[in-house]
């Protein structure tokens, strides 16, 4: 069992792990809302739950993982209605859409993937507690909201303190997202109105259906329990989804809701936020559109710390995908991983793992453990056979699908092509470029 080190949000320091149970780490991340392709930022919070996940399981741990699919709140419901689609069918197809790209990504399933509509019973439990211990209550309407003001520590992972609000701390809001600003009483239950359509349930609160906040609390703790180790998911969660996760959890349970919270940053396009108005809203279909692997993405956040803004624009992915198709290409070219005549595999270098692990297990160094990939790689004093073992060893935690790889011969023309694209790049003939990357991929 290794000692892994982790950045928690909630003390804003790097923290030794220490699980609740020994061996055993409860692990739950937000998934997508699925009402639409999400964008490439939001694989950013998918590969490094996986990232975590892998390191965590590389470390002797073991990993039960929930990831939560959204698939009733109010861009759902009135996503469905446009497209003239029920919700379930609706949903279910950006479901599945979902489960290809995180194949196409190298992501492992988590232990159970949960969608929110399965879960309404456990979610009306929870708010009838909060009703009975007066940290809720009914609006005119029929609606239910959380009173922000009587739950002491709200804003203790945000740093959202109440009394340096003015008039918004006692205000309320319906909406599932709303002004990053405002700390403000939100909606556990949703009093159905026309605009919700055919989508409703009938419980003891009436006709209605669940706030998006109070979907992750119920998930969790079904499946986790009360208190759980460790919660992901992007920075842009922190409030007022996961602060309001907190109060609900808590206040239902006068419990620590979540040990360890793992945040990763932004993903920028061009310096800027991704906006379909700003023309720079890109899918992993744009990615896979110009032949480039969806691998190439996950090995480029890779290398950077999880915790640093990167910047996505085109060269850099490219860049990204020259550098591994060469490690793909060295890695190949080591023959088989049996030495002729041996009939014996070969075996993980010692030293190269534990530099590895003191990486990996360091907040999740992935830069300087691909620094010692390439490392591996060119060490002169290894044989080829304990390469090719350590590179599949740290494969474990990088998830770059080194085990997949074939040999191949690259054809002349095709090494012909790739020089000739690289004397094109380096005079700024971007449009000879893409037309020669078209030719190779066709090839």
């Amino acid at each position: 069992m290794h000692k892994v080190h982790l950045y928690n949000t909630l003390s804003r320091e790097k923290e030794e792990f220490t699980p609740l149970e020994e061996h055993k780490v409860r692990l739950y991340s937000c998934g997508p809302t699925v009402y639409n392709y999400p964008h490439i930022g939001n694989y950013r919070a998918y590969i490094f739950a996986d990232t975590l996940k892998r390191v965590l399981a590389y470390s002797g741990y073991e990993v039960k993982h929930i990831m939560n699919l959204t698939d009733v709140d109010d861009k759902t419901i009135h996503n469905s209605q446009k497209e003239k689609k029920t919700l379930k069918e609706f949903t279910e197809f950006y479901t599945e859409e979902f489960f290809k790209d995180i194949a196409s990504l190298n992501i492992l399933p988590p232990t159970k993937f949960t969608k929110a509509t399965d879960y309404v019973d456990e979610m009306v439990q929870i708010i009838k507690k909060l009703l009975e211990n007066r940290l809720a209550y009914k609006s005119d309407d029929g609606s239910i909201y959380f009173d922000i003001r009587k739950f002491p520590n709200y804003g203790k992972l945000s740093g959202m303190v109440l009394e340096r609000q003015k008039e918004n701390a006692s205000g309320r809001i319906i909406s599932d997202e709303y002004d990053k600003e405002n700390a403000q009483d939100f909606a556990l239950w949703k009093a159905w109105d026309e605009k919700d359509g055919e989508v409703f349930w009938d419980t003891e609160f009436g006709r209605g259906r669940p706030g998006w906040h109070i979907e992750c609390s119920a998930m969790s703790m079904k499946l986790l329990g009360e208190q759980i180790d460790i919660h992901t998911g992007g920075i842009d969660l922190i409030f007022p989804h996961h602060e309001n996760e907190i109060a609900q959890s808590e206040g239902v349970t006068g419990k620590q809701f979540v040990k360890y919270w793992a945040h990763n940053e932004w993903l920028l396009v061009d310096g800027k936020k991704m906006a379909k108005s700003a023309n720079n809203f890109f899918t992993l279909k744009d990615i896979t559109d110009r032949g480039i692997s969806p691998v190439v993405y996950r090995f480029w956040l890779l290398m950077a710390s999880y915790r640093t803004r990167v910047n996505f624009v085109w060269d850099a992915l490219e860049g990204a995908e020259t550098a591994l198709k060469r490690l793909y290409g060295l890695y190949t070219a080591l023959g088989t991983a049996t030495p002729p005549g041996t009939g014996q595999a070969g075996s993980v270098h010692e030293i190269y793992q534990q530099k590895f692990t003191e990486f990996v297990t360091d907040d999740l160094d992935t830069p300087r453990a691909l620094t010692l990939l390439w490392d591996v790689i060119k060490d002169g004093n290894m044989s080829d056979a304990d390469k090719k073992a350590t590179i599949l060893d740290f494969d474990k935690v990088l998830g770059l699908g080194f085990a997949d790889l074939k040999e191949e011969i690259v054809p002349e023309e095709v090494l012909k092509l790739v020089e000739e694209r690289k004397t094109a790049r380096e005079e700024k003939d971007f449009t000879k470029s893409d037309e020669l990357r078209a030719k190779i991929n066709e090839l």
